[in-house]
C-alpha cells in the first residue's frame, strides 16, 4: 500500500500543478478568509504544486503521507479557512484514500465554534480546522476538544501548539511593516509599534485595516499586553496622523507598491503575494519587536469532542503537517510552514526572517485573542466603524 500511495502521490502532484500555478488573487482581493483574516481568493500566481514543492525549491522534509496512517471513513471537517485557499489541499487527501469520505463545512472560524456550542453533544464535527488560535482557545475553553497525541503534537515546535494540547498550529503568520522602498528605507521603519503616531515622517503615509480579522487580533493583544487606555491613545494617535482605512490587508500591501501609501500594518504573506506577481515592486518588510505589532499566529486544528473516530481526527490533522501540506502552505498561502523541514517562501528577493529571529511578545498567550468584544467596544469608543 506504501509503494502505491508514494505512486499516487507523484502522480497528483504532477496534474495539480498546472491548476495550483494558474490560480491568483480574484477580483480585487477584497474577499475574506472566514471571519476576516485572510482572503476567500486563492494567492498571487504562481504557487507550485502539492508533494513537489515549487520550482527552485529543495524537496520539502518532514513527514511524507506516504508513511503516515492510512486514512479510512467518514470525516467532518468544520473548517473556519476558506474553500478557495485549503480546498484543493483538503481534496488531495481526500483522493488519496479511496475509503475515506471527507465532508466539509466551510464558514467563518467563530461562526463555526458558536456553531459547535450551539449543537452541543449533537454536533457532527470531528475536527475543527481554524484560521487563528484564538478560535482554538475559545472552543477548548469550553470543554469541546479531545487531546491531541504526541505523534500530532510532536512535529510542531512547543510555542506553536496548545500546553494542554487541545489543538496544533498547522501554519504561521507574523503580523509586519509592508513599506515603500521609494519612500522609507529600513532605517525609517522603528521597531516599537507604538512610535508610528508619534513620528511626523508618518503623518498621512500610513494604512490600517480595522474591520479585518487580523487587525483586530492585532489590537486584541494590544489590550492584552497595553491596557485599554494606552491602546486607545495609539488608536487615536494613529487617526491624528491621518491612517489611510482600507477594506483588507492585501489591499495595503497593494497600495505600498503602488506608492498609494508608505507603509502599513498587515500580515506578512500579503507582501509576499504581492512580490510572487511584480518581482520588481518596491515595496519591502520590517517588523516591530516584543510588541503587539510583532503577535506570530497561526491557524491550526483541534478534535472536537463529538468525533465519532477520534484516531481518523488525529491522523487527519496529522496530515495537515506532513511535507506536502506544509510545502503547500509555504507556497501557495505564502504562511510560515509550522515543521522545521520546510523553509518559507520568499519571492522578489525579499530577505523573509526565520521563525526563530521573530521577536513576539513572549508572555502572550495566543489563545486569549479569544477576547474580541473588548476590543470591539474599546475600538468604537475610540470612533472607529467595527
Amino acid at each position: 500500500m506504501d509503494s502505491t500511495r508514494r505512486r499516487y502521490l507523484a502522480g497528483v502532484g504532477t496534474a495539480l500543478a498546472a491548476g495550483l500555478a494558474g490560480c491568483n488573487e480574484g477580483g480585487t482581493g477584497t474577499g475574506t478568509e472566514g471571519d476576516g483574516s485572510e482572503p476567500t481568493d486563492t494567492p498571487a500566481e504562481g504557487p507550485g504544486q502539492i508533494g513537489s514543492g515549487r520550482e527552485g525549491r529543495e524537496a520539502p522534509g518532514g513527514t511524507p503521507m506516504a508513511e503516515l496512517p492510512n486514512l479510512s471513513g467518514e470525516l467532518n471537517l468544520y473548517s473556519g479557512r476558506g474553500e478557495a485557499l485549503v480546498g484543493d489541499l483538503i481534496g488531495f487527501i481526500g483522493d488519496l484514500y479511496p475509503d475515506l469520505t471527507i465532508r466539509v463545512r466551510y464558514d467563518g472560524s467563530a461562526d463555526l465554534v458558536n456553531r459547535i456550542l450551539t449543537e452541543g453533544s449533537n454536533s457532527s464535527a470531528d475536527v475543527f480546522y481554524s484560521v487563528n488560535a484564538g478560535a482554538l482557545g475559545a472552543l477548548a475553553a469550553e470543554g469541546r476538544t479531545q487531546t491531541l497525541p504526541d505523534s500530532v503534537l510532536e512535529p510542531v515546535p512547543e510555542g506553536f501548539r496548545d500546553p494542554d494540547a487541545n489543538w496544533v498550529g498547522t501554519s504561521g503568520r507574523a503580523r509586519s511593516i509592508p513599506y515603500n522602498t521609494e519612500q522609507f528605507s529600513e532605517d525609517d521603519i522603528p521597531d516599537d509599534i507604538f512610535q508610528f503616531p508619534e513620528l511626523d515622517r508618518f503623518d498621512g503615509a500610513m494604512g490600517w485595516t480595522p474591520v479585518y480579522g487580523s487587525f483586530q487580533a492585532f489590537i486584541t493583544a494590544m489590550r492584552i499586553l497595553n491596557g485599554p487606555e494606552e491602546t486607545k491613545a495609539w488608536i487615536n494617535g494613529m487617526q491624528e496622523s491621518n491612517v489611510a482605512t482600507y477594506g483588507d490587508e492585501f489591499a495595503i500591501a497593494q497600495a505600498v507598491a503602488d506608492g498609494e501609501i508608505g507603509a502599513g500594518f498587515a500580515n506578512h504573506y500579503y507582501t509576499l503575494r504581492v512580490l510572487d506577481a511584480r518581482p520588481d515592486a518596491p515595496i519591502d518588510l520590517a517588523f516591530t519587536e516584543n510588541d503587539a505589532g510583532a503577535i506570530f499566529n497561526v491557524a491550526g486544528a483541534a478534535t472536537v469532542d463529538t468525533a465519532s473516530d477520534a484516531t481518523l481526527a488525529n491522523n487527519f490533522i496529522r496530515h495537515l503537517l506532513s511535507a506536502e501540506a506544509q510545502e503547500y502552505f509555504a507556497t501557495t498561502t505564502f504562511e510560515y510552514p509550522m515543521i522545521p523541514g520546510v523553509e518559507p517562501v520568499q519571492p522578489g528577493g525579499i530577505e523573509l526572517p526565520t521563525v526563530d529571529e521573530l521577536n513576539p511578545p513572549e508572555e502572550l498567550d495566543l489563545s486569549q485573542l479569544a477576547d474580541l468584544g473588548p476590543t470591539l467596544e474599546l475600538m468604537r469608543e475610540a470612533g472607529l466603524n467595527v
